[in-house]
């Protein structure tokens, strides 16, 4: 099977979910100064998502400050997408909800089955995706981008500052963007 891969410079998939607040987020319609930061993570019923999600939080103004806009994005429902941003106490990220797994898939994540009940007591939904964190660019094209195959190990947002700082400071162009024959 063939994992779509997204490539820098090039335009990310459309992006249209709803939010915990009521609202939409449609990817490129009121872009961020510097980046949009997605952060896809696999549900309610993951401990290592809460307390990564935990940290964004904390450094949500840092974000902010730097011209970034954040949404947290998940296949859950209403109620599970509500459930997370409260246990996150969100005020700086935006929670989407109802993330679709045929656009997980064109974002390049992968998609896992149910075990059932997970540590936390929280039944896992069928099927979810898993983690995947992208910074697109205000004209709609991948800047950084980082899949797991599972929900360990992830990209530390306190790296991720510093990434945004140096690309700032450098005007770094994105990377990975070769397609020629190799």
């Amino acid at each position: 099977m063939h994992l779509n891969a997204l490539l820098p410079r090039q335009a990310v998939p459309a992006l249209n979910v709803p939010l915990t607040s009521g609202e939409s987020f449609v990817l490129g319609a009121s872009p961020a100064e510097r980046f949009d930061l997605l952060v896809f993570y696999r549900g309610l019923h993951c401990p290592i998502c809460t307390k990564y999600l935990l940290e964004l939080e904390r450094l949500a103004p840092e974000f902010a400050s730097r011209g970034v806009q954040i949404v947290a994005i998940s296949s859950d429902s209403e109620e599970r997408g509500k459930q997370m941003a409260d246990k996150v106490g969100a005020k700086g990220v935006s929670f989407a909800y109802g993330l679709s797994l045929k656009s997980a898939r064109e974002w390049g994540l992968y998609i896992s089955t149910s075990r059932g009940l997970t540590s936390i007591g929280i039944e896992e939904p069928a099927l979810f995706s898993e983690p995947g964190v992208f910074l697109v660019r205000p004209d709609g094209t991948l800047y950084y981008g980082a899949v797991q195959t599972m929900p360990f190990a992830r990209p530390q947002f306190q790296d991720l500052l510093g990434a945004i700082d140096f690309a700032i400071a450098k005007d770094y162009p994105a990377r990975g963007e070769f397609t020629g024959e190799v």
